[in-house]
């Protein structure tokens, strides 16, 4: 565990999509595809607003940005056939260092956990697939939660998962609706930006920015000497 680094880190509390995952793309290709048989013209681009948002968030969302009355149920089952599809025929990639740090982190007796806005069925399934879940200690999914990102709640509870006071545990995030989740969790939040890149107000609560999760482990390594 992290000693050199102040406080020490004894937790890693991980998002999925877009920082495990290289999924963001492909939820934004189905949602493309969803909204032009809804019609709803360029709908993809609605992703680099709703990144990190569970299922609730963004259909509170939708009504208040697309229609009031907009099919979420059927958007979401068709979004989902779509995702699905896709992965199969074409397969998902994991981000660079993802499973390299999860073997490290483990090996050195971090606590890990997952704080995801995918609902339980759908992140647990990707992981077992991709050979993950072995590494994690404790998870909170988006369907576990009464407030989505930005609210604390997600990252307090996946803190308490794993046993580990907030303060002692850094955050890794893609999304600024993520960051603001965990800092205000009272974590230390590093952001390694996919879709949407990070502006001076996240920039200015994450903890560190860095390209990939090869940079955290390297920021462990050199933590432990």
């Amino acid at each position: 565990m992290s000693s050199q680094i102040y406080p020490p880190v004894s937790g890693l509390v991980f998002d999925m999509d877009g920082l495990l995952f290289d999924s963001e793309r492909v939820v934004q290709r189905s949602w493309e595809w969803a909204g032009q048989k809804l019609g709803y013209e360029h709908f993809g681009s609605h992703i680099y607003h709703t990144i990190g948002f569970n299922v609730k968030r963004r259909e509170m969302y939708f009504k208040e940005n697309v229609s009031p009355s907009f099919p979420m149920g059927k958007f979401t089952d068709m979004t989902r056939k779509r995702y699905h599809d896709i992965i199969e025929s074409e397969g998902l990639e994991k981000k660079p260092g993802a499973e390299e740090i999860l073997k490290y982190a483990s090996a050195q007796g971090y606590r890990i956990a997952l704080a995801t806005s995918s609902r339980r069925e759908h992140a647990s399934d990707m992981l077992k697939r991709q050979g993950l879940m072995e590494y994690f200690q404790g998870a909170v999914y988006g369907d576990m939660v009464s407030e989505g990102k930005p609210s604390p709640e997600i990252y307090r509870r996946a803190c308490l998962e794993i046993q580990v006071e907030p303060r002692y545990a850094l955050a890794l995030e893609d999304s600024p609706a993520g960051i603001r989740s965990a800092c205000s969790a009272g974590m230390r939040a590093i952001i390694i930006p996919d879709l949407v890149e990070p502006d001076a107000e996240i920039l200015g609560l994450a903890w560190r920015r860095y390209d990939s999760l090869w940079d955290v482990l390297e920021l462990l390594k050199a933590g432990e000497n």
